[in-house]
């Protein structure tokens, strides 16, 4: 299997402002988001990166997307750095956020197409791929309607379908399934294991553990901006389930940082 994905070293700290630092009850006038974080994700696998709020999921996520820089360390696909060659790396990748925001007074179909223009993709690819997605995701009969009337649901299945006009090989969901009712949540997750069996690579950051052991091959625990363990999702629940390994682990954590 042909490596994907390598994430080496990465590093983060954020400025906190005064009203951040009142909001989390902390004194410290700098946030540490990513301490070191390496990863790997392989062709043709799903890679759930596990881990509770404010654990530096996003961070990372944004970094290797190219939409903010690391402190140092840096992210390879297919061997092309992140840092070193950011456009590069734009058309080779999907990204789909929850704080995507999608303009209100535009429709789906008009998004769709502005979006493959922005990928060049050639007018019959993008016809096709515009009927083949609108009609799986249940879009068609609703793309001519503004996204403001647009159900939670709908504008989550538009903003996934906008990420992945271009057919990227790697695709990286943030939280996909947060806030989504069962119906488009059961979609959302056939989808990726669909894109999986195309052989593209999926990472998804998530705190959900049902989701992880549902869909994902590999899984990297997070704590604090730092990998606690990697490993395929069968070793990580051969003696244990995986929110009881997760739990053993933070409890670990918590002890090293009483001691």
């Amino acid at each position: 299997m042909n490596l994907k994905l390598e994430v080496k070293d990465l590093r983060k700290t954020f400025k906190l402002s005064a009203k951040q630092r009142k909001n989390m009850h902390i004194k410290d006038k700098y946030k540490v988001a990513l301490d070191g974080l390496s990863f790997t994700a392989n062709e043709g696998e799903i890679y759930g990166l596990l881990g509770p709020n404010g654990a530096g999921k996003t961070t990372a996520l944004r970094i290797i997307s190219t939409l903010i820089k690391a402190d140092s360390g840096d992210a390879f696909i297919d061997g092309i750095s992140v840092k070193e060659n950011p456009s590069a790396i734009r058309g080779k990748i999907g990204f789909l956020t929850s704080e995507l925001k999608l303009e209100d007074f535009f429709t789906p179909n008009y998004l769709y197409d502005y979006f493959s223009k922005l990928h060049d993709v050639d007018d019959e690819t993008k016809k096709i791929r515009k009927e083949r997605l609108f009609q799986k995701f249940g879009i068609e009969e609703f793309k001519e309607v503004k996204i403001g009337d647009l159900s939670t649901g709908m504008k989550q299945k538009v903003s996934l379908v906008i990420s992945i006009v271009h057919d990227p090989n790697l695709i990286i969901f943030d939280e996909p399934t947060n806030g989504l009712d069962v119906i488009t949540a059961k979609t959302v997750t056939d989808f990726l294991i669909d894109l999986k069996n195309q052989g593209k690579t999926i990472i998804i950051s998530t705190h959900i553990f049902s989701l992880v052991e549902k869909i994902c091959d590999r899984v990297g625990i997070i704590f604090n901006g730092k990998m606690m363990v990697e490993d395929s999702l069968a070793n990580l629940t051969k003696e244990h389930s995986l929110e009881d390994e997760f739990f053993r682990l933070y409890q670990e954590m918590v002890g090293e940082q009483h001691e």
